[in-house]
């Protein structure tokens, strides 16, 4: 039977030239959706947008976004418009207009806009994903648990896990062995978040393929298929992916995390266990429906005033704690490393005031000590400066909304990708940004610079509700390393060193090996 003509082949012929006319009429009319609107745009291609190099490897997500800021930014924009595959983002160049979308007119970008399915995908539900009032509600929830108070608290779990650090860093020196510095972070980050948000001992500084560790990594490697759902969450809108059930989580890694915070929940309820940690906190919420200062789980009458967390909300927020926790910490101060090794006057100047700061304090860790490390601050913010772990932030319009000083409307659903990385090393707020200049952080530096030209953190009421921990963090690490070693780059670390293209999180791509000596 015969559609057309009097040949099937014809036919088939036809109806294949006029598909693929309609795909061709479809790209060329979604791709001049930003000239249409009157925004300035580049040259997209077909199928492909404006992120050929990324899709194909080229190039890490960050470093195409610095690109396509870049080319706005030399031809004098003040923002634009770009295409990932034929989904249209809106590209804010200049620092005022990112301070609308992220603080002045928030109620308009509330939402991150990222792909998530709390039913089919339950550890996506915590707060970085959730919109709206859900997120409004969880992050009054958990704001009390990232509290100075609270994180104080939480210290000494993160000086106890310096031992292991310091064994595996004197090994190195004895041995003349390179380190792998990103994976002995890794390992020690991961010590810390286990502990404090599972109450777990890892061990994973003694065994580098303890559980935890292994379904850590797990999360972080991006093999085909996560490239192709990573650039499908970009590229497709969210009830696409949805129809498709897509999932992000691994299977592995939702069972072994489902399981392991199910029992440690159910241990700690069933004896009335007490640690100072995250998940005490969580298990507040969950039974109380708030945090407070006692060592409770639950209150005397077994009341819960506000709506409480349920198991998979509580998952899903030690989920991320834990991921945020060990991988942007481990990873911001491998690249610290990396540019003291490089930079020795900087890693000299910083151990003087790590030295000098210790013996106030008995030459002990502790909480007050890290606070007093003013220079140590400067060299993780212009190291954050230089690799922001997220080298771009998202935002989802979610009502229509007039860019300020223009008569240019974005609709509601249009999403917003903010360059990070491209305002990171704009040489119009940093002076010679291929550089580490921990001075860039000078006083006088930060108060000459406009403000959101520094986004590592994000800023506004969605800023990282974890910073204060994260800095924390890094700054005990640091400190652990270089109070007693000196690191040079060894000869083992390709150079110069280039960032991941399959990674989302700004990663080396080879890995970064250093030397280590031990100081008298």
């Amino acid at each position: 039977m015969t559609l057309i003509t009097n040949n099937i082949t014809l036919d088939l012929v036809a109806i294949i030239a006029t598909f693929l006319v309609g795909i061709i009429v479809y790209f060329k009319w979604q791709l001049s959706y930003w000239d249409r609107l009157g925004v300035p745009s580049l040259n997209p291609t077909l199928v492909f947008g404006d992120f050929k190099n990324y899709i194909f490897a080229k190039c890490s997500l960050g470093e195409q976004f610095k690109e396509l800021y870049d080319q706005f930014k030399s031809k004098g924009y003040k923002h634009g418009g770009v295409f990932v595959g034929p989904k249209p983002f809106y590209v804010p160049i200049d620092p005022e207009i990112v301070q609308h979308i992220m603080q002045k007119d928030f109620h308009h970008f509330m939402n991150h806009g990222n792909y998530f399915d709390e039913n089919a995908d339950p550890l996506s539900g915590h707060l970085f994903n959730l919109e709206d009032s859900k997120w409004k509600n969880m992050r009054v929830k958990l704001t009390p648990t990232f509290t100075s108070g609270k994180i104080k608290m939480m210290f000494q779990t993160l000086a106890d896990c310096t031992r292991g650090l310091d064994e595996i860093m004197y090994n190195s020196a004895l041995n003349h062995a390179p380190a792998d510095i990103k994976d002995i972070l890794g390992r020690f980050t991961t010590d810390i978040i286990g502990s404090i948000a599972f109450g777990i001992e890892c061990n994973s500084l003694k065994n580098p393929d303890a559980e935890f560790r292994k379904y850590g990594r797990r999360v972080f490697e991006v093999g085909i298929i996560d490239r192709i759902k990573i650039i499908c969450i970009l590229a497709l809108p969210d009830s696409v992916l949805r129809l498709l059930k897509l999932k992000f989580t691994k299977s592995d890694v939702e069972n072994f995390f489902m399981n392991a915070i199910r029992d440690t929940v159910n241990y700690r309820e069933k004896n009335n266990i007490y640690r100072k940690d995250f998940m005490h906190l969580l298990l507040q919420l969950k039974n109380r429906g708030s945090v407070t200062d006692d060592e409770k789980v639950t209150d005397d009458k077994d009341n819960v005033k506000e709506k409480a967390l349920t198991l998979n909300e509580l998952s899903a927020q030690a989920f991320v704690f834990f991921l945020a926790g060990f991988e942007t910490s481990s990873t911001t101060m491998t690249w610290a490393l990396y540019e003291l090794a490089t930079n020795q006057d900087v890693q000299e100047k910083l151990r003087n005031e790590i030295n000098n700061v210790l013996s106030r304090h008995d030459n002990k860790l502790t909480y007050e000590a890290m606070m007093e490390m003013t220079y140590m601050e400067k060299v993780i913010h212009e190291t954050l400066r230089k690799y922001p772990p997220l080298p771009i932030l998202t935002r989802k319009c979610n009502k229509d909304y007039t860019i300020p000083n223009t008569c240019i409307k974005l609709r509601r659903g249009t999403t917003v990708a903010i360059p990070v990385l491209g305002l990171h090393t704009d040489p119009e707020y940093y002076s010679n940004p291929e550089k580490f200049d921990p001075e860039h952080f000078s006083e006088e530096n930060v108060k000459s610079r406009p403000g959101f030209t520094w986004l590592p953190f994000g800023d506004g009421p969605r800023i990282c509700i974890g910073l204060r921990f994260g800095m924390l963090q890094s700054k005990v690490g640091l400190t652990a390393i270089l109070k007693n070693y000196k690191v040079t780059l060894s000869n083992k670390t390709k150079f110069p060193v280039t960032l991941d293209p399959k990674s989302f999180i700004t990663t080396a791509k080879d890995g970064i090996w250093l030397d280590v000596k031990k100081l008298d």
